[in-house]
Parts: structure tokens; C-alpha cells; sequence
């Protein structure tokens, strides 16, 4: 199944929550363009995930498309306990101390219950509350405690997120919630798995390690790069996952604010680079929470990141807790058709190019070459399409990374490579039968595609594909064909 009334080539992420768990509205954002759900695993219990995941896939059904459902793992998030009486308005200059001991707030005593975090943190550190509303400086350590200075005050609430920025804390990358997670996410089987916090590919391994202790080795990890560490090591984490999200919102807490726009391009053109896929995220049309449209540089930075390169942008609150989800689905899909007119793919091409990370394996300089000259082939004949062949998605991601003019036609036999690949910028899935020749493969590609009124007979298409099918094989198969010169597809 292809959805043929999307015309946008980035893809939209939205997150289901309370605004977007009834049938009608996830009809409707199916409708206007989602093609991957985020299931947000800090909220919500399983039986609720699991009566939105089952839906989804129900409503893709019916409405023809395809849609992907990725997990997303809290994660070791570090909150505040419960505090009484609260808010508690701190001033500049207050101390205040901050403790695993049993507390609520009296005497400017708070419940910090994360012994670990308390034993990384140093006195000179900084901790920022709430996404770094509040700001402490630490100015003593003792034993269970540490004792702050307020250096941004405001008010204090209960279970408000807590991170020390210049810390170098050694919490476990996966939380035992998380491993619960994991294991409904694999039982449900989930396309993607995102994991938070990342801060080194171990951390990647280790999750790789638990999917594979529970009988899934074929997982889909979503790496969230979050943290200063997972900046400083991006290249080894972007080797050991499949996808990334650029999770600017405690990106922008862990590192100073004004850098998040250059790690943003960073990531996105290092991801680009290797074809793997990237989601930009967090607040993109925050105000569409409350209100029907966007401000203007929401609008901007929507468009940015799709002349940045991004795969896919995403949306949070707007679409689980706000207004109007519906409405910030069409939002988003109506500047990304626009800003993909403008979209200068000359950069993109530039990807094909090798690097020292592309050539790791040895093949991929045959798999640069052979998508590069299908991406200029493509365009140089104005083909209907680019149609890869692909056991892994790898030939599809490939052809994607040069950002084609041509629409990319993904053939695949394996269902969950085909739920996958609506994460890839510019691909459009379709599942087929198994094929073991050349001449059987176009002749399977050509009669679903014609059948599904997707390919007419005479239409120019350049087939990309890794022979031998179904073997490890790097993209290294090219030709041009004209549908039906087979005699795969009767004339009209």
C-alpha cells in the first residue's frame, strides 16, 4: 500500500496522548500526513499504548497508508520528590539543600531521591529545574545532601526534572521502567525503539543486547542525542544506531542554548552523510498547543530543518495534549510541501561524496557511486521514479541521501523494512512478493505498482537493488526501464 495523496517528501512524527487517542482524530491526522506515531513511554500505561497502538495500525489500513509506531523510553530522568505546601517561591542568593533523605520541603530541605546523582555532582556544579527555569550553583557536598545556592529563582514544584549539565553522571543508560518498556515495545513490535539519553554508543549496545536477551535481533533504535556527552561522541553513536532525533529540548538545557541551531545542522548533515534517518524535535509549533496557527518562526524553523536535511520533524505536545492535533498535523505538512519546492538539493548531493565513515565497510564507495548516478539519471530523463529493491532498506536510505527530485518507490517482501521505511525522507513504501531474478523482480515491482495505479505502461523508471536479493550485499545494480517493454504490464 502506497498513500498516493500525501505530496510532501519529509515526514511528520506525532506523538499520541490524551488529545489524539480517540478513533476519529488519529483518522484524521493519518489523513493529513502522520507517518509515524510516538508512543511516549513517560505517560500512559500499557494498556492505554496498546489500545492506540492496535488502532493505528487498524486506521493505516483502512486509509491505505503506511504508518510506522516508534517507542520512545523515559529514559534517567532525575526528578524531585514530592514536596508539600508547594510552590516554593526561591530568590537569588537562598540556599537550599537537596537531599536523598525523607523530606518535603520544610525548612528549605528538598527530596532530590537519586543517591547517584548526588554522588556525581561536585560543589561548583551548576543544576537547572525544570528544563532550566530554576538555576542552583552547589556550593557543598555532605554525605546524602547537597547544599545550593539559588542563582535563578522562581517556583519550586513537585517531580520537576533536574540535570547538572556539567556533571559527568554515571546513571544506568537503561532504567528498570525502561527494560519493561522494551519488553512491550518488542511483544507489540514496534518499528522503532527511541532511547533517551544517550551518551555513548555502549549505550546503543546495551539496548541492542536487551532486545536480543528477549529473542529480537532485528531492532530499530532511534539514538536521542540530549546531552553535551552524546555531542562529543556523536560519530561512534551514530555508527551504532539506526536513526537519530535531534531532541533540542534537553539538548538546549544540557548545553548552552545558542549552540542548538549549529549542533542541530551538525547532526543532521553527519546523519545525511551515512543515510541514516534523523528527526528534528521539540517545539516546532509549540504555540499550536493552545492556538490554530503557528507563529512565524515556528513556521522558519520547520522549514529550516527541512533545508537543513531533516527526514522528518515531530510533533509533542501539539499533537497528545494540545487543542488542536489535527489542525498542527496539516500545519506541518503544508510547510513542508512548500518549503520542499525550495528545497536546494545541491548540498545533499554533495553526500554521495566519501568520507572516512562511508568507506568503513568497504562497499559503500559502489553503493555512493550506483545512488548517485540513479539520483542524476533520474532527474536527467525526468523518470516517473526511482524504484529500490531492498531487504534492509539499506538500497532505499541510499537513494534518499542525494534528496532526488524523482519520487523513490521503496519494494520490499519484508514487512517490518516496509513499516520502516516511512521514516525515510522522500520514500514511499510497497510490499510485494518475493522475488529471486532480476526479470522476476521488475516483473513484481511493475504489476503491484501498475495495479495500484502508482506506474502506467510506458512510464521511464531507474531500478536500484544489492544482488544477490536477499544476501548482505552493498547497492550495486542499475537500469533503466521503460514499464511493460517485458511484457510485465499490458498497453493500455
Amino acid at each position: 500500500m502506497v498513500k498516493k495523496t500525501d505530496k510532501k517528501r519529509t515526514k511528520i512524527v506525532c506523538t499520541i496522548g490524551p488529545a489524539s487517542s480517540n478513533e476519529e482524530t488519529l483518522r484524521q491526522m493519518i489523513q493529513a500526513g502522520m507517518d509515524v506515531a510516538r508512543i511516549n513511554f513517560s505517560h500512559g500505561d500499557h494498556d492505554f499504548h496498546r489500545r492506540n497502538i492496535e488502532t493505528i495500525r487498524r486506521l493505516a489500513d483502512e486509509e491505505n497508508a503506511v504508518v510506522a509506531v516508534m517507542g520512545d523510553l523515559q529514559g534517567p530522568k532525575i526528578r524531585l520528590g514530592k514536596i508539600a505546601n508547594e510552590p516554593v517561591l526561591l530568590t537569588e542568593g537562598q540556599r537550599l539543600t537537596l537531599t536523598t533523605r525523607e523530606a518535603d520541603g520544610s525548612g528549605m530541605v528538598f527530596p532530590l531521591p537519586h543517591p547517584e546523582f548526588i554522588k556525581d555532582v561536585k560543589p561548583g556544579n551548576t543544576i537547572l529545574v525544570d528544563d532550566g527555569t530554576l538555576e542552583f550553583k552547589v556550593v557543598s557536598k555532605q554525605m546524602d545532601d547537597l547544599i545550593c545556592e539559588v542563582v535563578v529563582g522562581g517556583d519550586l514544584l513537585s517531580r520537576k526534572g533536574v540535570s547538572a549539565p556539567d556533571a559527568r553522571l554515571t546513571l544506568s543508560a537503561i532504567t528498570e521502567k525502561d527494560r519493561e518498556d522494551t519488553r512491550f515495545a518488542l511483544e507489540m513490535r514496534l518499528d522503532y525503539i527511541a532511547m533517551s539519553f544517550v551518551r555513548s554508543a555502549k549505550d546503543i549496545d546495551a539496548l541492542r543486547y536487551l532486545c536480543s536477551f528477549h529473542g529480537y535481533e532485528d531492532v530499530a533504535i532511534v539514538a536521542k542525542i540530549e546531552k553535551r556527552e552524546a555531542i562529543e561522541a556523536f560519530d561512534e553513536i551514530l555508527a551504532a544506531t539506526d536513526a537519530v532525533m535531534v531532541a533540542r529540548g534537553d539538548l538546549g538545557v544540557e548545553t548552552p542554548a545558542e549552540e542548538v541551531p549549529i549542533q542541530q545542522k551538525m547532526i543532521i548533515r553527519k546523519c545525511n552523510a551515512v543515510g541514516k534517518p534523523v528527526i528534528t524535535a521539540t517545539q516546532m509549533l509549540q504555540s499550536m498547543i493552545s492556538n490554530p496557527r503557528p507563529t512565524r518562526a515556528e513556521a522558519s524553523d520547520v522549514a529550516n530543518a527541512i533545508f537543513d536535511g531533516t527526514d522528518a520533524v515531530m510533533l509533542s505536545g501539539e499533537t497528545a495534549s494540545g487543542k488542536y492535533p489535527v489542525v498542527a498535523v496539516e500545519t506541518m505538512a503544508e510547510i513542508a510541501e512548500i518549503s520542499e519546492k525550495h528545497l536546494d538539493n545541491s548540498q545533499a548531493r554533495e553526500n554521495y561524496k566519501r568520507t572516512p565513515m562511508l568507506t568503513i565497510k568497504g562497499y559503500e564507495g559502489i553503493a555512493d557511486a550506483t545512488s548517485h548516478a540513479a539520483s542524476e539519471i533520474a532527474d536527467g530523463l525526468n523518470a516517473k521514479m526511482i524504484v529500490t529493491a531492498t531487504w534492509t532498506g539499506y538500497t532505499a536510505r541510499q537513494a534518499a541521501r542525494g534528496r532526488p527530485n524523482t519520487a523513490i518507490l521503496c519494494v520490499t517482501p519484508k514487512p517490518e523494512v516496509y513499516r520502516r521505511m516511512a521514516l525515510v525522507w522522500g520514500v514511499m513504501p510497497m510490499l510485494v512478493a518475493q522475488f529471486g531474478t532480476i526479470d522476476e523482480m521488475i516483473g513484481v515491482i511493475a504489476k503491484k505498482a501498475n495495479d495500484e495505479g502508482i506506474l502506467d505502461y510506458g512510464d521511464l523508471i531507474v531500478l536500484l537493488a544489492g544482488v544477490p536479493f536477499g544476501a548482505s550485499s552493498s547497492t550495486n545494480f542499475l537500469k533503466v526501464h521503460k514499464v511493460g517493454e517485458l511484457g510485465e504490464v499490458p498497453e493500455n
